[in-house]
């Protein structure tokens, strides 16, 4: 076994996998050993998705398919003839795709951030019991999940509800137009809201409320059923692509249980955090739990696991906003780095990070970012790290409510843009989660944990590669006593203006 994560395709261990990811800036491919190795070089199709002050946020799906097929193309090509045994394909969570009785898009897809649908969100909650669903579904009522959107959908667009034969996640049209082969991954299935998370279904109660037939959805696969591609449509790529003759197909799964495994958190000891634009904490725990905090989201992700966790709106977005408001490129790196690495000081503003709003874990929607504390003696430097500690301290608030139903996590590991660009912050996160934190440094752990989570079933007896890890940053509780009062004062101020 190579000594080097990335390796060249002579030194890949058999079976291989080709892995997909479907982003909000691009689709990525890479190809994976048994070890779970990247072999070769990665592809990229960039893309944006189309939005608009209404809340519009949509992507062309066939033109997603094309950049599938273009990922395809140019990973098989480097491969040489090698033979390819499965292919594994993630996409952004929570998009839709209405389609009619030849798989032809009726609708664009219509992304997570897509929140025209935000005014059928407070009807809903008016109609339903939230927090009954919330222990069903494993989610709440919001405008990135599917009983919003289909409201929505059948009041401005009728006549497309009229000719619809499946609702479809993105990755589902993908795959259907590549192999003719209709499913969905469990988890793409639970981060619609519409799955009961005890029976791993489809939650056909819900379906009637909003609107549509269960035969309107597609069936779900768990991560070790694969589509079944029929001899026509199989014969058809091996032509094409006659590397992936003998491929098996999975269903599509969601970006965010791939992201979690990539990382290494692939169990109830560790948890998994992401760090770019937006953030998540999240835990893969076999036993489901009975009931859950009022703060976390529970999404089915195969028959015998669950993934808990939260979300946050602002990471990257909460310090690009510092960067330009307070004119870091005025301050000298190391002088910005000095105080975020410096001991915590009372003086430092309180600031609730809420820039476009609350997910975990009060679902405040509406709420928008508060900066307390602030005089006339602050510093530039001083009200960025409160910035940094208000990013800390929201994650703290998704671990306190994670260890109510996942007790055993003693470690976690981080991963994304802004650990690389801001590593001040992992220190920053451990000192107030009281948790180590290690930074997980290989590119696109996404792709990795898809690739990971298919090698479960085509070599399960292979030891997997360990990626690149920096140096476990640990809790100074010297400190605890400082961020302990900064949580029940972050509280304080979340309870008086959202609670």
């Amino acid at each position: 076994m190579a000594s080097d994560f990335d390796i060249e395709l002579k030194d890949a261990v058999p079976p291989l996998v080709l892995a997909l990811d479907v982003g909000s800036t691009a689709s990525r491919g890479a190809v994976y050993d048994a070890h779970g190795r990247p072999v070769g070089k990665r592809a990229k199709v960039p893309h944006t998705f189309t939005t608009a002050p209404d809340g519009t946020s949509e992507i062309d799906p066939d033109q997603v398919v094309d950049e599938v097929n273009t990922l395809i193309d140019q990973l098989v090509e480097a491969l040489d003839g090698t033979p390819v045994a499965g292919v594994a394909l993630d996409t952004f969570a929570s998009s839709m795709v209405v389609v009619d009785d030849d798989g032809r898009p009726l609708t664009p897809c219509f992304t997570y951030a897509d929140s025209r649908c935000a005014p059928h969100v407070a009807a809903l909650r008016v109609e339903l019991d939230e927090e009954a669903l919330q222990q069903r579904t494993g989610t709440r009522v919001h405008a990135s999940y599917w009983p919003a959107r289909l409201r929505w959908l059948a009041e401005e667009r009728p006549e497309v509800v009229g000719q619809a034969a499946r609702y479809l996640s993105l990755g589902d049209h993908v795959l259907q137009r590549l192999t003719g082969a209709l499913g969905t991954g469990t988890s793409t299935a639970a981060w619609t809201g519409m799955v009961d998370r005890h029976t791993a279904d489809w939650y056909p109660e819900l379906a009637e409320i909003v609107g549509i037939a269960p035969g309107q959805l597609p069936p779900i696969h768990h991560l070790d059923q694969p589509l079944q591609v029929d001899e026509r449509r199989a014969a058809k790529i091996a032509k094409r692509w006659p590397t992936l003759q003998d491929a098996v197909w999975y269903a599509a799964i969601t970006d965010g249980l791939a992201a979690n495994v990539g990382l290494g958190a692939y169990d109830e000891t560790s948890m998994g955090a992401s760090c770019a634009t937006s953030g998540a904490l999240r835990v893969l725990v076999r036993e489901m739990p009975d009931e859950l905090p009022p703060g976390l989201w529970c999404y089915r992700v195969s028959h015998d696991r669950a993934l808990v966790g939260g979300a946050l709106n602002d990471v990257g977005r909460a310090l690009a906003w510092a960067d330009v408001t307070l004119a870091v490129d005025q301050i000298e790196d190391e002088e910005l780095s000095a105080a975020l690495l410096a001991e915590p000081h009372p003086t430092t503003p309180l600031v609730l990070p809420f820039f476009t709003g609350e997910r975990s874990t009060g679902w405040a929607a509406d709420a928008r970012a508060v900066v307390a504390g602030v005089s006339a003696g602050s510093a530039p430097v001083e009200v960025y790290r409160g910035v940094v500690e208000g990013i800390a301290l929201s994650y703290a608030r998704i671990v306190s409510q994670l260890r109510e139903v996942a007790p055993q996590p003693e470690r976690l590991f981080a991963g994304g843009s802004v650990t690389t660009d801001h590593p001040e912050l992992l220190q920053v996160m451990a000192d107030a989660m009281r948790t180590p934190v290690t930074p997980v440094r290989i590119k696109r752990t996404t792709l990795h944990g898809t690739a990971l989570l298919a090698l479960e079933s085509l070599a399960p007896d292979v030891r997997r590669a360990r990626p690149d890890r920096g140096r476990a940053l640990t809790p100074d509780y010297n400190r605890r006593r400082y961020y302990t009062d900064r949580f029940q004062r972050f509280e304080r101020v979340y309870d008086a203006l959202f609670g």
